[in-house]
């Protein structure tokens, strides 16, 4: 992971985390671009598993978007309060799996077995299908360098290096694909807002 992460994970403004709970779509998106790489990899840690560690995040930020979890400026920095709640969801995954799933590692967890929607409000499911459809969409070259660097945490330079790429090329393709990412989920977060 890049150096920078951390760093930038740290210095996120208290008044953006503060703001993305009462509806403030960029400071949402300042507040996930800023932390979503350190507490994935959080989530990996302690799960052994990518995809239930993506759940775990997604999961989170919905509440945080939803406003069903706030931050409290007294009770420490934003990516703290972020790092323990990632912290209390992954460790309240592991404890609640079930025999249903084959994970990674060979063990189970059921969630992923039941029909779509049976543990998830239908609007979680719209914004999953929604960032589903646009990854699908986007061009494979844009597509693979946002996992490598969502799902890996891989910076732009270990992705250019993994894929022998020119670093500049990367860099365009996270932009562009990230973009066309934003530009989904505000859509579907305005026609949220207005339903």
């Amino acid at each position: 992971m890049s150096a920078s992460l951390p760093h930038a994970a740290s210095a996120i403004d208290p008044k953006i985390a503060a703001r993305s709970g009462n509806g403030d779509h960029l400071a949402f998106s300042q507040l996930y671009d800023q932390s979503s790489t350190v507490l994935f990899s959080l989530a990996v840690r302690i799960l052994g598993n990518r995809e239930e560690a993506a759940e775990v995040l997604q999961s989170l930020y919905i509440d945080v978007w939803r406003k069903t979890v706030r931050y409290d400026v007294g009770r420490g920095t934003p990516i703290a309060w972020l790092l323990t709640l990632t912290r209390s969801r992954a460790i309240e995954r592991l404890r609640s799996s079930s025999p249903r799933v084959q994970r990674q590692d060979g063990s189970s967890d059921g969630i992923l077995n039941l029909p779509a929607g049976e543990f998830e409000a239908p609007a979680d499911q719209a914004l999953r299908t929604v960032i589903s459809k646009t990854l699908s969409e986007l061009p494979q070259v844009q597509r693979q360098a946002i996992e490598l660097s969502y799902y890996e945490g891989l910076s732009p330079v270990e992705i250019a290096t993994r894929l022998s790429q020119p670093l500049d090329a990367v860099t365009a393709r996270l932009r562009l694909g990230l973009s066309k990412l934003r530009e989904s989920m505000q859509a579907y977060w305005e026609h949220d807002k207005s339903a």
